[in-house]
C-alpha cells in the first residue's frame, strides 16, 4: 500500500472515530463533496445510527438536490427530505453581511424539530479561516464538525472521496447555496435563485460538471464568473449568459474570472 493510501485510511480511522463518539447522528447533507462524503463514511463505517437531512429550498441547486437523492436510494442511506422554511425569515430574505447565521439557524432549528439525534455538518478544518456566520449557528445549537475535531482539511476530503471509490464527488467544485450568487444588500427572491441555478446548468451540459461557474446578479447587472478556462468557454458564457438576460429582462455585466465569495460585500463595520 502506499503512503498516501495509508495517510487516507489513517484519515478514516480519526474521522470514524469522531464519529463514534455519538450513539446517533443527524447528518445535514447540502450535496456538495464535504457533506456527501461525510455521509458515505458514516453510513458505511461508524457504529452511530445515522440519518441524512437535505434541505430541497429555492436556495439549492436541482443538480445537488438530485445528487443527494440518487446517492440515497443506491447506497441505501436514511433520507429526510425538508424544506427549512428560510424565504419565511425577514432577516434572510433581506440578504445582510451575516445572511448564512439566518438561513443555518434555520436548516438546524428544522433538524432539532424532527429529531434529537447529535447533527453533524461537513465543516472542514479550511472553513474556518472564511468569515462563516453560519458556524455560529451551528455552536448555538450543538452542532458537531467531525472533520474538525479529526483535523482533516478540504484536500482531505476529496482524498477520501477518492478512497471511497466516489468517482462524481471527487472532482466536483465547490457549490455553494444559490443565494450565495446574489450581491449583499439585495433581497433574496425565489426568481433571482430559479434564474440562477437555470443559467448554471445551462452552462454545466455546455462546459463540463466539472467547469468552476457562478452566475452573480449583482448590482450592476448579471455576471458570469468562470474558473480556469480559455477563450472559447468564456464565449460560451457569454452567449448564454447574454441570452438568458434577454429573455428575462434583466441587465447582463458580463464575463469574469472567477472570485470566491465575489457576491459577499462586507461592509467596514463588520471588520
Amino acid at each position: 500500500m502506499s503512503e498516501t493510501a495509508i495517510a487516507v485510511d489513517a484519515a478514516v480511522a480519526s474521522l470514524v472515530a469522531e464519529l463514534d463518539r455519538h450513539d446517533r447522528l443527524a447528518i445535514a447533507v447540502s450535496g456538495g463533496v464535504d457533506s456527501m462524503t461525510l455521509a458515505h463514511v458514516a453510513h458505511r463505517h461508524a457504529r452511530a445510527a445515522t440519518t441524512m437531512y437535505h434541505a430541497a429550498g429555492p436556495a439549492v441547486p436541482a443538480a445537488a438536490r438530485d445528487r443527494v437523492e440518487a446517492h440515497a436510494l443506491r447506497h441505501g442511506w436514511s433520507l429526510v427530505v425538508v424544506d427549512a422554511g428560510e424565504l419565511a425569515d425577514p432577516s434572510y430574505r433581506a440578504n445582510p453581511v451575516d445572511r448564512c447565521y439566518y438561513c443555518k439557524s434555520n436548516l438546524y432549528a428544522r433538524i432539532r424539530g424532527l429529531t434529537p439525534d447529535t447533527i453533524a455538518s461537513g465543516t472542514n478544518c479550511d472553513d474556518l479561516g472564511d468569515y462563516r456566520p453560519g458556524l455560529r449557528a451551528a455552536a448555538e445549537r450543538g452542532v458537531v464538525h467531525p472533520y474538525v475535531d479529526a483535523a482533516l482539511a478540504k484536500a482531505d476530503v476529496y482524498a477520501l472521496a477518492r478512497r471511497l471509490g466516489l468517482s462524481d464527488l471527487e472532482r466536483l467544485p465547490a457549490q455553494p447555496c444559490l443565494a450565495s450568487r446574489v450581491e449583499t444588500g439585495i433581497a433574496i427572491a425565489p426568481g433571482d435563485l430559479a434564474f440562477v441555478d437555470a443559467v448554471e446548468g445551462r452552462l454545466a451540459a455546455r462546459l463540463g460538471p466539472e467547469a468552476v461557474v457562478r452566475c452573480r446578479v449583482t448590482h450592476g447587472g448579471v455576471v458570469i464568473e468562470l474558473g480556469d478556462s480559455g477563450a472559447a468557454a468564456a464565449d460560451v458564457a457569454r452567449a448564454v449568459g447574454a441570452e438568458a438576460c434577454r429573455a428575462e429582462g434583466r441587465g447582463f455585466a458580463g464575463v469574469r474570472a472567477y472570485r470566491r465569495g465575489a457576491a459577499f460585500l462586507h461592509v467596514a463595520a463588520d471588520g
